[in-house]
């Protein structure tokens, strides 16, 4: 039995329809069990379990022999992350107590940087589960493809995309949420012993090459435009944020190149979904 938390989002949706596809039993673990109907009509255990709290963590992933962690997002959090912190406690702490065969964990790029930002909560979170005694796998994919969804409207009513990843002509790596869940089945599937990164990428991806993408699946022009630097803090704050620095300085980590991939480039492993393909099921997601 493999525990799939996080699964009626992309990722975790992926992890558990590519271990059901090889005929292995899933065990659901949502918060909601009216959200995972659908899973359970698939032939899924649906358990419910709060990513915060450790007992119905620990009831959760009990008799699994692979567990897949999926932290929750916190975009806006508060100072120290005090919200992963407990997500972290509790993960750690069910971890321990039920010693499944092995785990899974989603992480990220630029989980080893030591600068503060946003991605932090995953560089905590790796931390926390490094000395547990059971296989551990750290799977770090590049920025998601599917962030682009915010980009569709103005790109098809507007002709321009604008965006913080600067310069414009500058690829990073990007990766689509199929092949992230993907890979990550794979890897429950195996066997290994201690504590391994993998790193997942698709393509190298500029905004240009974003902007010049969306033209082909639109059929118009489509031009990238930066935001300017001085003008981030009070935009997110407009859009509701308490405090962008996190977001910012994850945002100046790709930009600067100190949020990026630490193993040899020979050993990252590679996406097969193309970006063309995650756009046009974004623009048709949106129609």
């Amino acid at each position: 039995m493999y525990a799939i938390t996080g699964i009626t989002g992309k990722v975790g949706g992926a992890v558990a329809r590519t271990l059901l596809a090889a005929g292995q039993p899933v065990r659901a673990v949502v918060r909601d069990a009216t959200r995972a109907r659908s899973w359970a009509e698939r032939g899924c255990e649906v358990v419910t379990a709060n990513m915060d709290n450790a007992g119905s963590l620990t009831a959760a992933f009990e008799g699994t022999q692979g567990v897949f962690i999926l932290p929750p997002p916190e975009f806006d959090p508060s100072p120290g992350f005090p919200e992963a912190r407990a997500v972290i406690d509790a993960v750690r702490g069910a971890l321990q107590s039920v010693a499944p065969g092995k785990v899974v964990c989603l992480s990220t790029i630029g989980a080893h940087a030591t600068e503060t930002n946003l991605l932090t909560q995953l560089t905590l979170m790796e931390q926390a589960l490094r000395d547990l005694p059971m296989p551990v796998t750290f799977l770090r994919p590049g920025w998601f493809m599917e962030n682009a969804a915010w980009d569709v409207a103005p790109a098809r009513d507007n002709g321009v995309i604008s965006s913080f990843l600067q310069p414009l002509d500058r690829a990073v790596p990007m990766v689509a949420t199929a092949d992230v869940g993907r890979v990550a089945a794979q890897l429950l599937l195996q066997t290994w012993r201690g504590v391994r990164v993998v790193e997942l990428e698709g393509q190298r991806v500029s905004p240009n090459d974003l902007a010049q993408t969306f033209a082909k699946v639109l059929g118009c022009p489509v031009r990238a435009e930066a935001v300017p630097r001085e003008t981030w803090d009070a935009l997110f704050r407009s859009q509701g944020m308490k405090e962008p620095l996190p977001r910012m300085r994850m945002l100046d980590g790709f930009n600067e190149g100190w949020i990026c991939f630490e193993g040899d480039p020979a050993d990252i492993v590679k996406g097969e979904v193309e970006l063309e393909t995650v756009l046009r099921d974004l623009v048709s997601q949106s129609v």
